[in-house]
Parts: structure tokens; sequence; C-alpha cells
């Protein structure tokens, strides 16, 4: 048996954190304001903007700056990839490390080839996720240099058109989002490292701070408010 019981739980402790966060805020989402569900809002009003512009040398600018952030993590990514990968060949140095950590619990060898498998899955996931997330945004590039121009932005097929590509734009913020969620949980992964209990009490952690961050922080209220009053605008209602 590789591990203890209490590794096991915490191993458990943490899948659960993470999927059950994943699929809570997933449904929160629709009844209750959040990052993802005041920032889709502002999506469509950015789209609902686009095609009644002539020149669309902002909108290619903000989204290349958009692109820029996740191919720096997709790159860091990688070189953490690399890492840890080269951990596996230095097992019995990480082991005397571990070891030499005060509290830290006598480290198996089986156990911590274990625990670098999983830091490894994480950040592949995590690669992959930000990847995806830059295709998704290439596509609203194209769909932006496909829009027709509608200076009166009352058409209604086009303003449909935008919400599509707000919509598409939104799929690869959630990309991005998991991606970042990814590195939230890596660093719950790495405690499992030091002792099984820390690892359970940073996964609950991890869990608390996304929940506040995407829910309950100022920036959430700020861009509701502000979506609020953007609300009241007269323009704003004909895109809706």
């Amino acid at each position: 048996m590789i591990g203890t019981a209490l590794d096991y739980l915490a191993l458990i402790t943490f899948i659960t954190c993470w999927l059950g966060y994943t699929q809570f805020s997933k449904r929160k989402a629709k009844t209750a304001n959040c990052i993802a569900r005041v920032m889709h809002q502002q999506r469509i009003h950015w789209m609902s903007q686009v095609i009644a512009k002539d020149v669309r040398v902002a909108e290619a600018a903000l989204l290349a700056n958009l692109e820029r952030n996740i191919a720096f993590f997709a790159s860091t990514t990688l070189l953490i990839l690399a890492g840890v990968l080269t951990l596996f060949s230095q097992v019995e140095k990480l082991e005397t490390v571990i070891a030499s950590i005060p509290f830290s619990v006598s480290p198996n060898h089986a156990l911590v080839q274990v625990k670098l498998a999983l830091l490894a899955g994480i950040f592949v996931l995590a690669f992959f996720q930000f990847t995806w997330s830059m295709r998704q945004y290439g596509f609203v590039n194209v769909m932006i240099g496909a829009a027709p121009l509608d200076k009166s932005g009352r058409d209604q097929n086009l303003l449909a058109y935008a919400r599509q590509m707000a919509v598409v734009q939104d799929q690869a913020a959630h990309s991005y989002n998991y991606g970042l969620r990814s590195y939230y949980f890596a660093m719950a992964a790495l405690c499992w490292f030091f002792h099984p209990t820390a690892f359970i009490f940073a996964s609950l952690v991890v869990v608390y701070t996304l929940y506040q961050r995407e829910f309950n922080s100022r920036a959430v209220q700020a861009i509701t408010l502000a979506q609020q009053h953007l609300e009241k605008d007269p323009a704003y209602k004909v895109n809706e």
C-alpha cells in the first residue's frame, strides 16, 4: 500500500475540492453576481460596439494584450513542467530535502513519485487550458475581422452575431480561468510533500480564496455597479 490512510483522505479531499468547486461555481454563477457573470455582460456590450466601428484597431490591440498574458502563462507552465519532470531523476535528493524540514512526515519513495506525478498532471492540464484559450481568442479575432459594419447599431442579425462573438470570448476567458485555477491547486498540492494534513488544509484554503475572489471581492462589486450604470444608458438598451 502506497501511503497512509491520511494520504488517501488528503488526495480525495483535494480532488473533491477542485471538482466540487468547479461545479459549484458554474451553478452559482447562474443566480449570483460573480466575475464570470458580470464580465460576460461586459463582453456582450463590447462586441456590440465593435460592429458599429469602422476602425477596429483598438479591439485588436486589446485582444492581443489578452493573448500575451495567456502566452506568458503557457510558456511558464512548460518550464515548470520541465522542472517537475526533472525531479523524477532526483527523487533521492528530494527525499533528503523533505526529511530535513521540521515536522514533515518521513518520505516514502513511491509516494514521492505519486506526488510528483500529481503536480505534472496539474501543469499538463493547465497548459492545455491556456493553449485552448489562446486559440479561442484567435477565433474572436477572425470573427471581428469578418463582422460587417453597422453604424446604426440596430441591425438585429448583427447584434446576434456580436453576442456570439461574446460567447466565444467568454469561453476563452473560462479556459484561461481554469488554467489559473490549476496554479492555485498546484500550490495546495505542494503541501502534500510536507504533510497530508497540510495538504487538506491548503485545499480548503484554495477553495475559500477562489470563492472570495470570484464572488465577494471588491472587483466584483465594482464591475457589478458599473454594469448597472451601463444598463441605464439608452444605447445599451438598444444593443440588448
